[in-house]
């Protein structure tokens, strides 16, 4: 049921959670699902193509690259037009990506199909979290963006073994025609069945919303926070989404089946750490303490994996890569903070600023990390050097810890 006009029935909480969330919830699920299947599918791209691994990595981070590009248009879109319009007709434009992409026959075409997807997707995320904001109490939102959050990890989960099996039953390319046909389903429900809400947007016409934007990079505490979240969530997304499948290969050891299942085993973690950061942030919140405070935590236990998985500790495989999974994308915490921040007007602009950044260094980890393995010489096997993965995990690992220290500095502005 949608309205032309600005304003819906109030809804009860099932009611928002199924009508509103649950539609928004679907597109991000098939976002995280295209953003990370190319773990899973390299080795067909790799042998039906012909791709080295630095190609390989700019047309995985090609989806990154789009999806970052569009962010800052895509919060002045939000916050005009609202988020059922926008996600409907983006949608649209990743149901056509991933039909090119199951027709492609080159790099070059793979490349461009991936960043039409990329496209489409990038309000998978940015317009549930416009809706939590326009339906949902701000006490809760922590909460009610790791609820959309978690149907990205289902995302992630279906890219593993059910992606494989399906693979080896009717190819890569009837898969991808598939969830063309599945995203742009989703589309339409997005567009037919969420009610509007609309809210007045900051800034009046387009010139004053741009300069809201201006407003907002301009702001010392959102580059105090920034380098933390781009550094931490920027290397989560390009490591688990691509890299983590070759490795489980080449420095682990796995078979196809082996890393189809830690893929798995790690999506499952990255759902519990999705859900469980939610319910703890919300319960601290409710007691006083800040969201920054519960997202340090859960980050500096991301360190420590990703320090460990550096040092390539092999014995301890599954336990580092559950922990990687359950706790890289703590930094979603930061955008009810953002949104408190810069106030409901501009919470469409705030968060997806900060999105074009994390989303960028996606895309930056994702390609560098195949033009550094690419520095070494393949193995007697055919996979990757060992050591190209430590270089490559290690120079983000490192800038990570930098930008801890920098928002560390000046910790006591961040005051919403």
């Amino acid at each position: 049921m949608t309205s032309s006009s600005g304003a819906s029935k109030p809804l009860g909480t099932a009611a928002t959670a199924l009508i509103v969330l649950g539609p928004f919830a679907l597109g991000y699920f098939l976002s995280y699902l295209f953003r990370s299947v190319n773990a899973v599918v390299a080795p067909n791209l790799v042998s039906d193509i012909g791709l080295t691994a630095g190609e390989l990595g700019l047309l995985t981070a090609a989806y990154l690259f789009a999806f970052a590009a569009f962010q800052l248009p895509l919060g002045v879109l939000l916050d005009r037009h609202g988020p059922r319009r926008v996600q409907a007709a983006l949608l649209c434009c990743a149901a056509a990506g991933s039909l090119l992409f199951s027709l492609a026959e080159g790099a070059m075409t793979l490349t461009a199909a991936r960043a039409l997807i990329g496209l489409g997707f990038a309000g998978g995320l940015m317009s549930g979290f416009k809706a939590v904001v326009l339906w949902v109490p701000e006490a809760r939102r922590a909460l009610a963006n790791a609820c959309v959050m978690a149907f990205g990890a289902l995302g992630i989960l279906v890219a593993t073994v059910p992606v494989e099996i399906a693979v080896q039953a009717v190819g890569w390319r009837a898969v991808f025609l598939f969830l063309a046909a599945i995203t742009l389903a989703v589309a339409a429900l997005v567009f037919f069945a969420v009610p509007e809400r609309s809210t007045a947007a900051a800034g009046g016409g387009f010139a004053g919303q741009i300069a809201s934007l201006v407003r907002i990079y301009k702001d010392p505490a959102f580059w105090r926070l920034a380098p933390l979240l781009a550094t931490s969530a920027g290397t989560h997304i390009g490591i688990q989404t691509l890299w983590s499948g070759p490795w489980f290969r080449d420095v682990a050891g796995f078979d196809r089946s082996g890393v189809a299942t830690h893929l798995m085993y790690m999506a499952a973690a990255f759902l519990v750490g999705i859900l469980l950061s939610g319910a703890v942030a919300d319960w601290f919140v409710r007691r006083g303490v800040d969201l920054l405070t519960v997202m340090i935590c859960f980050l500096l236990v991301f360190f420590c994996a990703e320090l460990a998985i550096v040092l390539q500790w092999t014995s301890v495989t599954l336990l580092l890569w559950v922990v990687f999974g359950m706790t890289g994308q703590a930094a979603i915490l930061a955008y009810p903070w953002l949104s408190s921040y810069f106030g409901a007007e501009l919470s469409g602009r705030a968060n997806t600023a900060m999105n074009l950044l994390i989303f960028m260094s996606a895309f930056g980890v994702q390609y560098a990390i195949g033009e550094i393995i690419d520095l070494f010489p393949t193995t007697a096997t055919g996979g990757y050097d060992p050591r190209g993965y430590q270089i490559g995990f290690g120079i983000f690992t490192a800038a990570q810890l930098l930008a801890l220290i920098w928002f560390f500095l000046g910790r006591s502005r961040l005051k919403a």
